[in-house]
């Protein structure tokens, strides 16, 4: 040990013999002290604060927490204001770091025990794993001894808080007795401690409330079994907590919240699991683990319908080529009239007959006449020729209706979409892109029965997940039933990857990390997710939206009334029109004639 200056007091003495073993490889180190404490012979990057009672900690913590210096060194006559103003800075700050390492010491040999113990007891002191309190212990007038304590923190949850001596030392040695590790809780091993677990049922990432005598614990699913292989890991015993009704919920400005984030926000669990995505607003209040799923957002729509039969006659040419006869209609017109000296007796008739292939009692004696006959019969013969083509083609292929398979089909449609949640699009919902704007506007939230009508009724798209094995993660509310009508869109509206989500500075976060990284080396989400849809989903459901774009083949029939329904339809509106008219001509000349005779 190196040769240490007669001035330098015991539990400082004590400080460098921890601060070489534990903490000389600290980013950066903050000391908050009530004292002079010296610090000259600790190396590295250190902040020291040199605090009063009275002072506000939070602002000056937050500064240096900022600038990465995550763990401290506190000496203070009352601790639990340094835990309170930490703990705001934990909810404050950006740096998120677990593995946080507070270091208690004693104002003097005199110091209160009962200060140091009581802090085992405050909840945010139980939520971190490297504690450790240098308590005064039996002190001679000669030779000061401190003992080292921190809480069990693993192991059954009543006992988590208990006292936990790890070593002694006094000054006469200058030597730790036992030479433990100061720093036990590596998240190695738990030893059965309670992992609480926020989530519901949403398949297949989670599934609840399945028999315990075939399946452990009651629960299944693909984020549920990354869940258990981490408590399998690091021995440790899921506790499921609920909240059913507000799905994953939301966090609100004041810190609280319902649902899963609520839950995890609020310290209920420790984790938050049910395809969370990489929210920004979640963010800001919590910590993520690595990515687990990947999933594609896109919507189920209903599927185009066949055209119906009154306006296959309309199909037999695009809407240009029609606009393009109907300017040559007036163009023709226009000609027969200069053409027969600016008179428009049975202009229109004439030029609409002879566009139609049909014959003229009498074309004119003037050669201009006789040439704009001649062309308008012609490109009647062509009009009425290509006509018929198209209009048999119209009746031989079956013809469909627009369907919805990108996002500018939805758009252009206005087509509505929506879910039982406003979490499918808290991912998009701050684009300023104008599109985007426009598609979120068109998102509703319902009520599951609602949707589930909705379903049947072609009114609006339900949001589903594309996962990375090939199925979907589907809600109750469509069916198979539903699916009939409905079909897959082309086009994904965005995609995310799921992560499993916990408080700030979260001590658990790194090791679900790693275990992430090893379950997506060795293929398992594929394979679980695999065996969760077979196991719990229902795979007609899955394999209607798989296929849903496979056309069906048209049936080959006979020709029948329902062919030629919408072309007679047309047929006999227009008779019934061309009667009135003439009915109406008809009384409107008699009441003409009448008036005449009056006059006359």
């Amino acid at each position: 040990m190196d040769t240490l200056l007669v001035s330098t007091a015991p539990i400082e003495i004590l400080l460098k013999i921890i601060f070489q073993q534990y903490l000389n490889k600290s980013y950066c180190l903050n000391v908050v002290s009530e004292n002079q404490l010296d610090v000259n012979m600790l190396t590295g990057s250190i902040t020291y604060m040199n605090i009063n009672q009275t002072q506000n900690l939070v602002d000056p913590i937050l500064t240096v927490s900022e600038m990465g210096c995550s763990d401290y060194i506190v000496q203070m006559s009352n601790p639990q204001k340094f835990i309170s103003a930490f703990e705001k800075v934990n909810r404050l700050g950006n740096i998120r770091r677990g593995n946080k390492i507070l270091l208690f010491l004693p104002m003097d040999k005199e110091s209160d025990p009962k200060v140091f113990l009581d802090l085992l007891l405050l909840k945010e002191i139980a939520l971190v794993a490297n504690l450790l309190l240098i308590i005064p212990a039996n002190s001679t007038e000669n030779c000061e001894s401190y003992d080292i304590v921190t809480h069990k923190f693993v192991g059954a949850d009543a006992q988590a808080n208990d006292p936990l001596y790890l070593d002694s030392w006094d000054a006469c040695t200058q030597q730790l007795k036992t030479h433990k590790n100061l720093f036990p809780h590596d998240i190695s091993n738990m030893h059965g401690k309670t992992l609480k677990l926020a989530t519901f049922t949403y398949k297949p990432y989670v599934v609840l409330d399945l028999d315990n005598t075939t399946v452990p614990g009651g629960y299944d699913g693909l984020e549920m079994r990354v869940m258990a292989e981490f408590c399998r890991w690091v021995n440790c015993t899921l506790q499921i907590i609920r909240d059913d009704e507000n799905e994953w919920g939301d966090i609100f400005e004041d810190g609280t919240g319902n649902g899963i984030l609520g839950n995890v926000v609020e310290d209920r669990a420790d984790f938050g699991i049910g395809a969370l995505y990489s929210w920004h607003d979640s963010y800001v209040h919590l910590d993520f683990s690595a990515s687990l799923v990947r999933s594609g957002i896109t919507c189920v729509a209903p599927a185009p319908r066949i055209i119906a039969s009154w306006e296959l006659p309309l199909m037999a040419f695009s809407w240009p080529l029609w606009g393009t006869v109907a300017g040559t209609f007036v163009y023709a017109a226009a000609a027969l009239y200069l053409a027969s000296g600016c008179s428009s007796d049975k202009v229109l008739l004439t030029t609409f007959g002879m566009m139609v292939t049909q014959s003229q009692p009498e074309s004119g004696v003037d050669w201009r006449t006789r040439s704009i006959t001649g062309w308008l019969l012609v490109t009647g013969l062509l009009v009425d020729n290509a006509y018929g083509g198209g209009l048999a083609a119209a009746f031989t292929v079956p013809k469909y209706q627009g369907a919805v398979d990108t996002v500018q089909d939805m758009l252009d449609t206005r087509l509505e979409w929506g879910a039982t949640h406003n979490a499918w699009i808290f991912s998009i919902q701050s684009s300023q892109d104008p599109r985007i704007i426009q598609l979120v506007s068109q998102f509703k939230t319902m009520e599951e029965e609602k949707l589930k009508r909705n379903s049947f009724l072609r009114t609006m798209a339900l949001s589903i997940e594309k996962l990375p094995a090939g199925f979907f993660a589907i809600a109750e509310y469509i069916t198979k039933e539903a699916m009939v009508n409905m079909q897959l869109m082309v086009e994904d509206i965005y995609y995310e990857y799921t992560v499993a989500m916990a408080r700030k500075n979260s001590q658990y976060v790194d090791k679900l990390t790693q275990l992430a990284g090893r379950l997506h080396e060795a293929g398992l989400l594929q394979a679980w997710e695999t065996q969760v849809v077979i196991n719990y989903v229902d795979f007609k459901v899955q394999l209607g939206v798989k296929f849903s774009r496979r056309k069906k083949e048209a049936d080959i029939k006979s020709l029948d009334l329902n062919h030629i329904a919408g072309i007679f339809s047309l047929y006999i509106i227009g008779t019934a029109l061309s009667i009135l008219l003439f009915m109406i001509e008809i009384f409107v000349g008699r009441k003409a004639k009448k008036a005449k005779r009056i006059v006359e």
